[in-house]
């Protein structure tokens, strides 16, 4: 090996080890940077917590139950009872669904949603002739049912007066 030749493999053997330390130096500033960020964080949580502005781990039960104006008394609602009603389903055979429901009515609305039932058996009829034998075999399709009579619902006697569609019977014979 010339000895020009071994100065160019010290000059490379330096510029790694300067590599190598700088490495090390920028990873161990990333270190003390990460800790300092963590005390800092751990502080704050640590101040928040104490002066009251962040509850030590949540609200519990009791803590909500006392906040709460309302002492979780039955909501102001009365139900209308809806007729039975049995429609053939869309097969190649004779299968029935036999469907009766109950609506769950805002208080002050009870007398006028009462009024409406022969429209509202009209729109549950015309929906539930609709629906196909398969979407009645589907787990989920109590869940749809319900909501598309709500939405329907809603549509004949007003948005907001008719809070739900409790099911009753629901038989496919």
């Amino acid at each position: 090996m010339t000895v020009s030749e071994r100065k160019n493999e010290d000059a490379m053997t330096d510029a790694t080890a300067e590599q190598a330390e700088a490495v090390e130096k920028s990873g161990k500033a990333g270190l003390i940077v990460g800790l300092v960020l963590a005390l800092a964080g751990a502080a704050g949580g640590y101040f928040l917590t104490s002066s009251g502005l962040l509850p030590p781990g949540g609200d519990s039960h009791e803590e909500t139950a006392e906040k709460s104006p309302v002492d979780h008394a039955a909501p102001n609602v009365q139900f209308v009872d809806l007729p039975e009603v049995i429609v053939a389903v869309t097969t190649g055979s004779s299968r029935h669904l036999k469907f009766h429901a109950q609506l769950e009515v805002e208080a002050g609305y009870a007398s006028e949603v009462e009024a409406m039932k022969p429209r509202i058996v009209d729109v549950m009829n015309s929906y539930l002739r609709a629906v196909d034998l398969s979407d009645l075999e589907d787990s989920l399709a109590l869940v749809r049912i319900r909501g598309h009579l709500l939405r329907r619902i809603g549509m004949v006697v007003g948005e907001g007066r008719v809070r739900d569609v409790l099911v009753m019977e629901f038989v496919l014979n």
